[in-house]
């Protein structure tokens, strides 16, 4: 009976100690598990929503806005290059149609944009819920006349009707600084150029029926429009004094997603910034690459042309000193309100990251 009891005894010891040991095993393998990077990569049907990344310690998944131009560049390459799984971060693309990026932002459609920072500064000074991380290239505007219009400087706008997307956008505000710059009258109480809006379609048809004089527009629907009619390109804010070395194009974003993922927010930044270097310097791979995967329409060799008229080395630095340089100016011809302190806008308009290096080149 000793025995009996002693046995069964040691088959219930035996039996505790495989399930702790059971238990030890499967918990360690989970904990294993957590460590390893998953890669998630899903597109939907009309190949406008791409989600790409490693999960790591905050799995968030960032939705990034896009709007299908040439200039968002670093995007698509940090997606194809991999630099956003370099950063071990999970995004999500989503295409945006025009003129929608700062509702977007506003609703928390998408936690982070791509815009023109001549554009943001109206928005930002009436309360957008953005901020500014880097500037990641330069140039962009550009206003064409016909070949043969008798507008040859900015004195000659002086009468002219001007067509532009609209009174927001950034090449409207690059010829109002232009003139301004150079002595024409555009605030309200002295206008003397005349700005009609147009879809942004139908700027070159306007042009060309002489239904304006000139038109603002940006790349590359206007090196297309320039090739397409003839048209002299009259002010190019990539390789025009001093509007060449102000940082045009931007990454914003929405300030919870900030506030919530911070490392992430920067992880994005670098990823970003990376992609703009790898830009600077394979221009016509870039252009390539974003033709093949649809990222935007055109001919590959006709954007890389384009391409390297901007400069792709990305600054955090450039992008708040021309941010102060465009809005001051704004303010001056009436643009943005003259209450707005400008010092003070400058600064909320931006989060800086300590870690974040300057510049890659």
């Amino acid at each position: 009976m000793r025995t009996k009891i002693v046995s069964l005894l040691l088959i219930i010891i035996l039996s505790m100690t495989a399930v702790i040991g059971c238990g030890k095993k499967n918990q360690s393998t989970d904990e294993d598990s957590a460590q390893v990077a998953v890669e998630e990569t899903t597109e939907d049907s009309n190949g406008e929503t791409v989600i790409d990344g490693d999960k790591t310690t905050d799995d968030y998944t960032i939705k990034v806005g896009y709007g299908g131009s040439l200039c968002e560049a670093p995007i698509h390459i940090a997606y194809e290059k991999g630099y956003f799984k370099e950063q071990g971060i999970n995004v999500e693309l989503i295409k945006l149609n025009p003129g929608t990026g700062f509702d977007a932002i506003t609703t928390g459609k998408v936690d982070v944009n791509f815009a023109l920072l001549a554009s943001l500064v109206d928005p930002l000074s009436n309360g957008l819920p953005a901020k500014i991380t880097t500037g990641v290239h330069t140039g962009c505007d550009k206003v064409l006349v016909k070949a043969d219009s008798s507008i040859k400087t900015a004195k000659d706008f002086v009468g002219k009707k001007v067509g532009v997307a609209s009174y927001t956008a950034s090449p409207y505000v690059f010829l109002r600084r232009v003139l301004a710059d150079n002595g024409v009258g555009v605030t309200v109480e002295n206008s003397e150029v005349e700005f009609v809006v147009y879809g942004a379609a139908d700027l070159p048809l306007a042009l060309e029926n002489g239904a304006v004089d000139a038109i603002a527009m940006n790349d590359p629907s206007a090196y297309i429009a320039a090739n397409e009619y003839g048209f002299t390109t009259l002010f190019n804010s990539a390789t025009d004094k001093p509007y060449d070395e102000q940082y045009c194009c931007s990454i914003y974003m929405r300030n919870e997603f900030i506030e919530a993922h911070p490392e992430l927010a920067e992880k994005y930044t670098i990823a970003i910034q990376k992609a703009s270097a790898w830009v600077q310097e394979n221009q016509e791979e870039t252009a390539k690459i974003q033709v093949e995967n649809e990222w935007v329409a055109g001919d590959a060799v006709g954007n890389a042309e384009v391409l390297k008229t901007f400069n792709y080395i990305p600054s955090a630095k450039g992008a708040y000193e021309a941010f102060e340089i465009v809005a001051n100016q704004m303010q001056e011809i009436g643009m943005v309100n003259e209450d707005v302190d400008i010092d003070k806008l400058v600064t909320n308009s931006f989060k800086l990251f300590e870690g974040l290096p300057e510049e890659f080149k």
